[in-house]
């Protein structure tokens, strides 16, 4: 009896080689390349429709207390409800964090002639999370396009400030 070298049959070797691997794994880099930045603009882009509703929200409540009272709300620290507004907005999104980082916070400096404003405030142990472009761009949609003048301005290197009355 010889013996004949064993050869595997085609239908026994049905294992990917090496470069098929290789190839596949660059396309689904290719992709994820693709797609993280599109899936960043799309994100930003809802976090800045969301905020700039709130904002809206926010400043029709604190307008109508005004229109009401003849006067604006006393200020309150970031993430209370200030005085007698409990009633105007829903309580359980301005408490909350806002979709940038940070929390909602009335300011009402204008007996020392300041503002009366919306503000998104760093506090501790949550910072905006939004950098100055983000910033930037919810600027340009609601006000002028520059944090440093109009409206809506960075009032601080902690804060934000949707202005409604100087």
């Amino acid at each position: 009896m010889s013996s004949a070298p064993h050869r595997l049959s085609p239908a026994s070797r049905r294992g990917f080689t090496l470069v098929e691997i290789m190839i596949v794994v660059v396309i689904i880099g290719l992709l994820a390349a693709l797609a993280i930045p599109a899936f960043q603009r799309v994100r930003h882009a809802a976090q800045n429709a969301r905020l700039m509703n709130d904002i809206r929200v926010f400043a029709q409540a604190f307008e109508t207390y005004n229109s009401v009272n003849g006067t604006w709300p006393v200020p309150a620290s970031p993430g209370s409800i200030p005085a007698g507004m409990a009633g105007d907005f829903k309580a359980d999104v301005w408490k909350s964090r806002t979709v940038i980082g940070g929390d909602w916070d009335w300011d009402n400096t204008l007996a020392s002639g300041g503002y009366a404003g919306i503000s998104i405030s760093d506090t501790a142990g949550n910072p905006i999370t939004a950098d100055d472009a983000q910033l930037t761009e919810i600027d340009a949609k609601i006000d002028d396009g520059d944090l440093t003048t109009g409206n809506f301005r960075r009032t601080s290197s902690i804060q934000v400030t949707y202005i409604l009355a100087q």
